[in-house]
């Protein structure tokens, strides 16, 4: 049977790559699509295509309903299961569930299964004891061959970083010590930008509030990068002057749009900003709406009976009202993942729609068009910059800082994640680059390791724990320490000799002969390698050249230092350090 409508090229495409992908391989894998590109069609598509037996899983019961409606609309039946529709049928050959009433019914789930597919697959956790992974775990005992393909706008978790390893443009995601990520490869993946530029999706027109904005800087974020609500409510209660004055700038700014979604931090929050709205005009929904009040007014927002639609985190994803072309963003998050899919309620194509007017009351600063790093912010003034690997060339996207410029001055990238498509590992997949900008080295065989390893890579020996050589050396009488704030540089001929100056005056001194081939090796190994943040490692010859460039050295975090007769003789110096210790000018 043939569609009864036309894929768009890249529906299609993302097809395509789910069944060549799943012809050679039985590891998971995720498509990436824009909120709004309509991946309810490539669901649908995909269970059309299925000879066998299909669950799809997702966590809201408006996602159930509309992914089973758009294969309903091929002219196919299929069955739903979940608690919220009243309906419990999983004897067709493609059911559409929710992940919490499956996973509350599992032995009504004991037949072969060829294909689970996830929508919002970003909400998987990587824990064998989660919801999915219960699911998945028992399909898996009905069919050791089940393929598991995931749908998501945004392929990233806070607390975890990306939620697959392997990306079909020839990379890897995450660092060393993140192995076990949900799914194991990303097979296609489209950018917001992609779908702006073509009209798939509506412009986004991103306004700065031209009201007080609240600042929750100095707030404490949870892993998670979100605030406990107790202190949102303390902090927002001293702010509601700004609440009413955004708000009257809101209904402003909304009398020529069509529908307005406000997105509040907390319920009180919330409650107050419905306040200031028009009665008639207003529909306010959390956590807490009773369903069917929830979605009668949900209904009336969406036949603009309502004109102003106030919610707390309960209408991020599976909520689709195509008119809406006003998001106000009232509410704090880390999360870029969250970001996106509060503004893609907005980019719906619709008729008459020109734009979505976007303005973030809430300081959130976030790129929506930006290459996204998948992991939380190190700082608040980092931004995604394009490292190239000086081992294979790969443009890595590490979070990091530049100058006036452009130019990349300092970034937080750890190893290469570029893939080596002529180099392949154990199991017939392209190996990564091996090319660390970060590194610590093996002491018994001077092989280089993630700074967070423990055991050696190469030689599997353990490796010397940084807090340990700290903690040993603060013991001894004869030892001195420093939190190395920076270097200074001075040559004399051949000879370089180098200060470590430590954060509260102190000073250790070494020297370096570069006449001589070991002491040249020695520096090259600890200061050449690292040059320029790793991006551009050197084999200094002589120590002119290492004065002329001086500026791009890297400074240690710490130096420790064994007393002699009559000087300090600098032993270790421990670069990228991460553990209990502070570092020069961080807070005590």
């Amino acid at each position: 049977m043939n569609a009864p409508f036309q894929l768009r090229p890249y529906q299609q495409e993302a097809v395509d790559a789910t069944l060549n992908h799943f012809r050679k391989s039985d590891e998971s894998a995720v498509i990436v699509l824009p909120t709004g590109a309509g991946k309810s069609l490539v669901i649908a598509e995909l269970a059309r295509l299925a000879r066998r037996k299909i669950l799809v899983l997702t966590h809201v019961k408006e996602l159930v309903e509309q992914n089973h409606a758009k294969y309903q609309s091929y002219g196919l039946s299929g069955g739903i299961f979940a608690a919220g529709l009243k309906r419990k049928e999983n004897h067709h050959q493609v059911t559409f569930a929710s992940v919490q009433s499956v996973a509350a019914n599992l032995d009504q789930f004991r037949d072969e299964y060829s294909l689970v597919i996830i929508d919002e697959c970003h909400r998987v956790s990587g824990e064998e004891t989660s919801q999915y992974q219960r699911i998945i775990e028992l399909l898996r005992q009905q069919n050791d061959s089940l393929k598991v393909l995931g749908l998501t706008a945004t392929p990233y978790r806070l607390a975890m970083g990306w939620i697959y390893r392997y990306h079909y443009r020839g990379f890897v995601r995450g660092t060393d010590d993140e192995q076990d990520k949900p799914f194991r490869h990303c097979i296609y993946e489209l950018p917001l930008s992609y779908m702006i530029n073509r009209g798939y999706l509506t412009r986004p027109e991103l306004v700065n509030a031209a009201v007080a904005q609240y600042d929750f800087s100095a707030l404490t974020q949870d892993r998670f990068g979100e605030y406990a609500e107790k202190d949102v409510n303390q902090l927002l209660s001293k702010h509601q002057r700004v609440t009413r004055a955004i708000i009257e700038q809101v209904m402003e700014m909304a009398a020529e749009r069509q529908g307005v979604m406000i997105f509040a931090a907390t319920v009180q929050h919330a409650q107050e900003i419905a306040g200031y709205l028009p009665e008639q005009e207003t529909a306010l929904v959390t956590g807490a709406t009773d369903l069917r009040d929830r979605d009668q007014l949900i209904r009336r927002f969406k036949q603009r009976q309502l004109k102003y639609l106030v919610n707390v985190s309960v209408l991020t994803t599976g909520f689709d009202a195509p008119h809406v072309d006003f998001i106000a963003i009232l509410r704090p998050t880390q999360s870029v993942s969250l970001y996106q899919q509060i503004v893609g309620r907005g980019l719906r194509l619709d008729e008459g729609k020109q734009d979505c007017l976007v303005i973030d009351y809430a300081g959130n600063h976030v790129n929506l068009h930006h290459p996204e790093v998948g992991e939380p912010k190190p700082n608040p003034d980092s931004e995604p910059v394009q490292v190239f690997c000086p081992g294979c060339g790969f443009a890595n996207i590490f979070w990091g800082k530049t100058d006036s410029d452009g130019r990349v001055v300092e970034h937080y990238g750890r190893r290469c994640q570029g893939l080596l498509e002529s180099i392949e590992d154990d199991a017939g997949r392209p190996q990564q680059c091996d090319y660390r900008f970060r590194f610590k080295e093996c002491s018994h065989c001077g092989a280089e390791n993630d700074i967070a390893a423990r055991n050696c890579w190469h030689c599997h020996q353990a490796i010397l724990d940084p807090d340990d050589q700290l903690r040993d050396a603060l013991k001894l009488k004869d030892a001195m320490v420093i939190r190395c704030a920076g270097i200074s540089l001075a040559g004399e001929g051949q000879k370089l000799r180098m200060t470590y100056h430590g954060e509260d005056g102190e000073e250790l001194r070494e020297s370096f002969d570069f006449s001589k081939p070991a002491q040249r090796a020695v520096f090259n190994k600890l200061f050449g390698r690292r040059f320029a943040n790793g991006q551009a490692p050197k084999v200094f010859a002589r120590a002119n050249e290492v004065l002329e460039m001086q500026v791009l050295l890297p400074a240690p975090d710490f130096v420790i230092a064994r007393k002699q007769k009559h000087y300090w003789q600098v032993q270790e110096r421990i670069f990228d350090y991460r553990g209990q210790y502070r570092k020069a000018g961080e807070l005590h």
